[in-house]
Formats: C-alpha cells, structure tokens, sequence
C-alpha cells in the first residue's frame, strides 16, 4: 500500500537501477579475490555502445598470404588459417552464412592450437554466422569454446547472453551478460538492458510462484500505525466509542461480560487498541457471518488486515462488496475505494486505480485522506502537476495536515530537482524550512527534507534531520535506514552504515527495507553469500508481488556475481 511504505523517491540519484549499482560497486571486490577475468582487458580499445554483428578480423589477408584460395607455398598453418577466415569474412558480409561458417571451420581445424587468441575469434566468428541462421544452441556451442580459450572474450560472451535468452536460459544469460556488465565497468547500454530484462523476468517468474504459496505475515506494531496514521477519516481505524471502550472506573466483571456479549466487529476493535492484532481477521469474520450491525465496518477492517497481511485476493472481494453497499456509511465506501485503489496500483493497473480515486472523490467530494492518497498516487504516475492539485485539496480541507503539506513540498521539489531547475528547487528548500517550523512534530516532514538535504549533498544538516526524526519516532526502523545510507554516501563508512541498519533491524525484525538495504552493502563490501541471506530474508517479508519481484532480481543480480567470481577463479 502506498501508505504507511518507504518515501516515494527514484530508486537512486544516479539513474541506475539498485542492482546495477550494488554490482558496479562490488566489481572491484571481486577483483580483490583474484578475477582477473572481470576486469583487466585493454585500457587502448574504446567502448562502444554500438551492437556489432560483423565478424572479427579484416575481410583481406593480414600475414601478406595469397587471396581467395590462393594461399602460397610455404604458408605456415595459423597464415592459412587466417586466409580462410579472411575468406569467411567475405561471404559472412556478402549474407553468405553457410559459406561463412565452411571457411570459420576450415580456419578452426588449420589454427594450430596453442594459438588460443586467434582460435578464439574463429570460434566466435563462426557463432555470428550461426546466429545470423538463428541456430542457438551451434551458438553457445562455439561462444563457449571462444571464452575457454579467451576467458575475457566479451564479446562472445555477449553473443553467448543473447542465444541463452533465446533458448529461455534465464539463468545461464544473466551470469554472461553479468560479466559483460562488470567487465564493460557498465559503459554498454545493450549489456545493461540485457540484464535488466532478464533479472525483471526472472523476478517476476519466482515472485508469482513463490507468492501464491507464501504463509501470510502479520507486520509489525509500528508498520501497521504508521499505515493507520496515513488516514484521518478511517471510521475502522479510530478509537472505541463511549460505553464500547475500556473505562478505568468501570467495573472490571461487567466490562469483561460487555466485551463477551457485544459483536466480533467490537472485539477486534478491542484487540485493535490493544496491539493484539492477529485476532482481528477472525473476529471480523464473526460479525460478517452472524450478520451484525457492523457487517460493513467488519468487512472494511478485515480487508485491510488481508491488505497487511499480503493477501489482496482475499481482501478485494470484501472492498468490493462495502464499496457496492450502497446503505452503508459514505466515508466507508470512501476508505473501501482508497484501499482498493491502493491494492490496483501495486499490481500495477493504474487505470483501475485512478478509477477508484476518482469514484471516491465523487461520491465523498470532502473527505481530505481521498486527496492525499490520490496525490501520492499521481506522484507514482509522474503526474506531479496533478498530484499538488490534489494535495491542496487535501491541505484545504484539513489545514492542519503536515503530512499532505510535506509531501506536496516533495513533489515540487522532485518537480524542480529532475528538470534541473535551481531556482525552484531553492523555493522548494525553503518550503521544507518553512514545514518543519510550522510542524515541528511532523516526523515525515523531516524524513522528506533529509532527502531532498541528501540530494543537494548537504550531508551534515541531513544528518540532522534524521536525528529529528529519530527523536519523535525512536520506533521507526526506517528512518534508521535511510541514516545508514547517509553514511555510505556522505563519509563511505559501511561499518557505520550496517551499525545502523542493524539497530533497524533491532526494533522492526520485520522491516523489509532494512534487509534489502543491508543485502545491497554487503554487496559492495563482497560478501555475496550473506548479501543473498539478507535479500531472501527482505524476500519472505514483502508486502507485495511487485516487491518481491524486485527483491529477487537483487537477490538474482548478486547470485550471478557469485558464479562469475567463481568461474574467474577457476580460470
């Protein structure tokens, strides 16, 4: 859900998707252990971005040997090696694939074998013919010989990524393209979109299965109020009425048999003030099956505690039928639409979502969390125009909604920081003065300025505003994380870094972020195997599909790195 998660921000200030930057700065580690295969190829040859489907090699000879069939007497076999290969050359860029590939094996069985180089490029030379006739498995078959006698043969193991993929060997691409990454230092766009394609696919593989047979997991306390908190007209999420609530004065006896007889919606109410959270769906379920008064309130609770727990499929059939309960309390039909919205634009169907936005702003044009929710919704659409709009909706409706005030603040400031706009990025700094003053108990109103504080490279008065937040939220394990990853970029100090991500973890065991984040580093610090235990443990705690499909193509990501190294190794 969009309340209550990690900050809307990009996924980092340099453009590069989290798994690339975890193996960009983990590469030279790697070399650390003796993979020379990575990285030491020639500081001389230029990068280019540029796919090249030629052949290597020039298409005339080189050694001074005779042309086509020709060749001299007293030719030595690598120069008549050459010659058929010059000749293979030929017909390869004359479209001539099969007579490309008779003159590649030719060069092959007349390259005397310790001339491994040369061999090598025969080998790879003869795999783009074979890929010009679609022949996969002749592809790897010859890519692999190529990178045997030339283990930092890139691009053969480029050619070698591409025909995995076409023979849908997800796993054995991402660890060549993996390589051509680290060995490229992530210069070539080709071999990055390459990976990145195969690590979304293969997340998304894993994510599906492995989060249809998942066991559902309560968050933790502070998860949950914080979600809570992000609504100020959640009749569900408010506190017992009078006569329905516990009163010190009352007499204990008559408040137990008062709790006994009234409705499960009451009870899981009860539970609710008291943290016990795991009775909730259960009690819920009562009232709906006995029909009580509070059937509506009843279905709106338990399809949020489905929501928390993961479970959308058991939550959207309960949204659906308070939303389509037409007798029922407006602002729960409202809340209903939020949620439900919420639940579509994590399963990435922001037209349904937008949907029931729009419905809810219909049918209960006053109410303020309808506003906030919809606005950080257009955020995520890159709507940032619309999204303001809405939030000053919100802001009109509720002035005293820091929350709804430092997330506009952000917008614009996102708005002005990625269209490199100074000025207005300097007025939107001074929104952020101007929030903390006038809220000076907003912790999120912190929280967003250290972000924007940490994109500016203000690093100290970041710093700051996260021990503010620290000092109104000592529960909150995220803001601990996002402390820890000022470290990393502000004095590169990993210890000091994963000290913090552990007293995260300290206080929210189950704080999915702090995991994925404390993965990354021990990425970069090359610890691979321990990198992969943490993103499997961030795994088992996602809130979502698209979560987990995204956790494990970091988890994917660090794993390849795990085999290149040990293929580097070995050569």
């Amino acid at each position: 859900m969009m309340a209550a998660s990690k900050p809307v921000e990009p996924e980092s200030g340099s453009g590069l998707p989290r798994w690339q930057l975890a193996l960009l700065v983990g590469a030279p580690i790697v070399l650390g252990v003796g993979a020379v295969y990575l990285w030491n190829r020639s500081r001389s040859k230029s990068k280019r971005n540029g796919e090249r489907k030629t052949p290597e090699g020039s298409a005339s000879p080189v050694h001074g040997q005779a042309q086509d069939g020709g060749e001299q007497k007293g030719m030595s076999p690598l120069d008549q090696a050459q010659a058929a290969k010059n000749r293979g050359n030929k017909y390869f860029k004359a479209s001539k694939f099969e007579q490309a590939i008779q003159c590649y094996t030719e060069a092959i069985s007349l390259c005397p074998t310790e001339q491994k180089g040369d061999l090598s490029t025969f080998y790879q030379n003869r795999a783009a013919a074979y890929e010009q006739q679609m022949k996969w498995a002749e592809v790897v078959q010859d890519c692999s010989r190529a990178v045997d006698l030339n283990p930092r043969y890139v691009k053969a193991l480029f050619r070698r990524a591409k025909a995995q993929e076409k023979l849908d060997n997800k796993k054995e691409c991402l660890e060549d393209v993996t390589a051509v990454c680290i060995l490229e230092a992530f210069q070539n766009q080709q071999s990055m979109l390459l990976a990145d394609k195969v690590l979304k696919l293969l997340g998304k593989e894993k994510a599906k299965e492995k989060y249809k047979n998942r066991e559902p997991l309560m968050p933790s306390p502070q998860f949950i109020k914080s979600y809570f908190s992000s609504f100020t007209e959640d009749i569900i999420s408010q506190p017992l009425q009078k006569g329905e609530k516990k009163d010190e004065d009352k007499d204990k006896e008559g408040e137990a048999a008062e709790v006994t007889a009234s409705s499960g919606y009451l009870k899981a109410k009860h539970f609710m003030d008291e943290e016990n959270y795991d009775k909730i769906i259960s009690e819920c379920s009562k009232e709906v099956e006995s029909r009580g008064r509070h059937t509506a309130e009843a279905l709106l609770l338990r399809a949020t505690f489905y929501l928390l727990i993961g479970n959308a499929s058991a939550a959207q059939p309960d949204l659906d039928q308070v939303i389509n309960m037409e007798s029922a309390n407006v602002k729960l039909r409202a809340n209903a639409l939020i949620k439900r919205g919420s639940m579509y634009m994590q399963q990435q169907q922001p037209q349904l979502s937008t949907q029931d936005f729009n419905m809810a702003a219909e049918i209960d044009p006053q109410n303020a969390d309808v506003y906030h929710h919809r606005g950080q919704l257009k955020i995520l659409l890159d709507q940032v125009e619309e999204a303001v709009a809405d939030f000053d909706k919100c802001i009109g409706l509720r002035p005293d909604s820091a929350l709804a005030q430092a997330q506009k603040c952000f917008a614009l400031y996102r708005q002005a920081y990625t269209g490199n706009n100074a000025s207005q990025v300097q007025i939107a700094m001074e929104g952020f003065e101007d929030i903390i003053r006038r809220f000076p108990k907003c912790a999120e109103g912190y929280a967003l300025y250290a972000q924007a504080l940490t994109d500016q490279q203000q690093f100290g008065k970041a710093d700051e505003m996260y021990d503010k937040c620290i000092e109104l939220e000592p529960d909150n394990a995220t803001t601990y994380v996002h402390k820890g990853l000022l470290q990393l970029q502000w004095k590169q100090d990993l210890d000091l870094g994963l000290e913090l991500i552990s007293k995260a973890i300290e206080i929210d065991s189950k704080c999915d972020f702090a995991y994925e984040t404390m993965g990354t580093i021990e990425v970069q610090r090359g610890n691979l195997d321990k990198a992969i235990d943490m993103f499997n443990k961030a795994i088992n705690l996602a809130k979502s599909e698209m979560e987990m499909a995204h956790l494990y193509s970091l988890c994917d990501a660090a794993y390849a790195q795990t085999e290149v190294a040990k293929k580097a190794l070995s050569n």
